[in-house]
């Protein structure tokens, strides 16, 4: 009997009916995603899926799903790169003019920057949005989540001037705004057009259950300001309060971290990009929204540095790891790439099967009922380690220890010690019988069971030896 109809009938079911992805009512901190506590942790492509026609998306999304990795962030089309920007060799996000999909439709009129015809921002592109449904209804189709990034900042004059918004490139007469003034409220008929874009995309979208909606790359940079990203959330909150579904709307807050101490009630989730060591989740813990790594990179092309970083993060208590992965390319959709190593960060198909031991290590938990409970480790932790415990009080606990390092104003920037490791750790425990398993990311071996009598208070627990890095699950009984 086939079963090859089952994805499409799942489709169906999610788009006509299913509540679309939201934070988990028992604990915020995670997302809820078609009935199920739902851990993003993923691997995933420069944002051009959507914009570079010449991307096969499809095969994309099937690697993803055949990888086990769970979300791929887009951007939209009013910022594009150059192919020689941030040095990244085969950038998705620069595709060639003739390959560029926008969401409006050229003229007849000549003199955009890329040598192609102007845009009418009147006249939305067929092309653009067929792309677009079809895209996001084939990653749902994989159960992949898409997060819909709406602007980006213009890091050069270049990203400006090649925006189909930027007032040489269309014959709509747009006013003449500096790039730093682009994601500001300063001139009106240009927030218009972003807002008359924002309404579009988002009652586009409004069908799926797969979607979530960020409001800027990197708004931390070149000018944009709060005012402006809050004016978009609530332009998403107000469109679609006259429409079916309600969307989850995330603000990228800062790189590495900072202390989000007024947050604002239309944004539910929190993204950091190099957010390591994580103390991010720390300092926005409070806040009950889920907090996310959203971009990785400039830590060179090796798996060690991006596989710590996402155990660190989500086992300091984060519900959102997204590593940007550079095996993605135009032709090798399944994420093969060999690239140089000039390359500002790595990926490829073993980080992606070190990064799904973490999905199935803390998914063997109930870790919608565990928080950070780095006082109960009572000592044992190696000098230049370190460690992070989630627990279920009295009754189930995740640890992590590595030896990975972050250093300022430094290349490399974040270095891992290695070769033959060995800790034995201390933890304050209540009395019980346990059981207990190493796993090894790296390698994704895993040694025990192993059980123990406790009589109560500090448990020395010897790790086998190991390298990089282990993590212990370790259950009362």
């Amino acid at each position: 009997m086939s079963f090859r109809w089952l994805p499409a009938l799942v489709f169906a079911l999610a788009a006509n009916g299913a509540e679309p992805v939201r934070l988990h009512p028992d604990n915020p901190r995670y997302y809820l995603f078609r009935g199920k506590p739902f851990l993003v942790v993923t691997s995933a492509e420069h944002y051009g899926a959507l914009i570079n026609r010449d991307f096969d998306y499809r095969k994309y999304f099937d690697t993803l799903a055949r990888d086990g990795m769970r979300m791929s962030r887009i951007f939209t089309g009013l910022y594009r790169e150059a192919p020689d920007s941030f040095n990244i060799t085969r950038n998705t996000l620069a595709p060639a003019a003739d390959r560029f999909v926008t969401p409006y439709r050229r003229t007849a009129t000549p003199g955009a920057l890329d040598g192609l015809n102007k845009w009418d921002l009147d006249q939305w592109n067929p092309e653009y949005f067929s792309r677009l449904h079809d895209l996001v209804r084939y990653a749902s189709e994989r159960g992949i989540l898409v997060q819909v990034t709406l602007f980006c900042t213009y890091y050069t004059d270049y990203m400006w001037e090649a925006s189909p918004l930027h007032s040489r490139n269309n014959i709509n007469g747009m006013p003449e705004a500096p790039r730093t003034e682009v994601l500001t409220l300063k001139h009106p008929r240009l927030v218009a057009r972003q807002e008359e874009f924002v309404r579009k995309i988002v009652t586009e979208l409004n069908r799926y259950d797969n979607v979530t909606f960020e409001i800027c790359n990197e708004p931390y940079f070149h000018g944009v300001t709060l005012a402006w990203q809050h004016r978009i959330a609530e332009l998403i909150a107000a469109t679609e309060a006259k429409l079916p579904n309600k969307h989850l709307v995330a603000r990228n807050v800062a790189n590495f971290a900072q202390a989000v101490t007024d947050p604002h009630p239309a944004i539910s989730i929190l993204h950091f990009h190099y957010a390591r060591p994580p103390v991010a989740v720390a300092m926005n813990y409070w806040t009950n929204r889920l907090i996310g790594y959203d971009e990785t990179g400039f830590d060179g092309t090796l798996d060690e540095p991006y596989r710590i970083q996402g155990w660190d993060f989500i086992l300091a208590g984060g519900g959102h790891y997204n590593h940007l992965d550079y095996s993605f390319t135009v032709g090798h959709e399944d994420g093969t790439f060999e690239f140089p190593k000039t390359q500002p960060g790595g990926g490829g198909p073993a980080l992606r099967r070190q990064l799904k031991a973490l999905i199935d290590f803390l998914e063997g938990f109930h870790f919608l009922r565990m928080k950070p409970r780095n006082e109960l480790i009572l000592g044992g932790v190696p000098e230049e380690a370190s460690a992070r415990l989630l627990a279920e009080d009295g009754s189930a606990y995740a640890l992590y220890l590595h030896h990975g390092k972050a250093l300022r104003d430094q290349l490399p920037r974040y270095v891992v010690r290695t070769g033959a490791l060995r800790a034995t750790l201390v933890l304050n425990l209540p009395a019980g019988a346990y059981t207990l398993r190493w796993w090894h990311p790296r390698d994704g071996r895993i040694e025990g069971p192993q059980t123990l009598e406790h009589p109560g208070g500090p448990c020395y627990l010897a790790a086998p030896e190991y390298r990089e890095d282990i993590a212990l699950e370790l259950r009362r009984r």
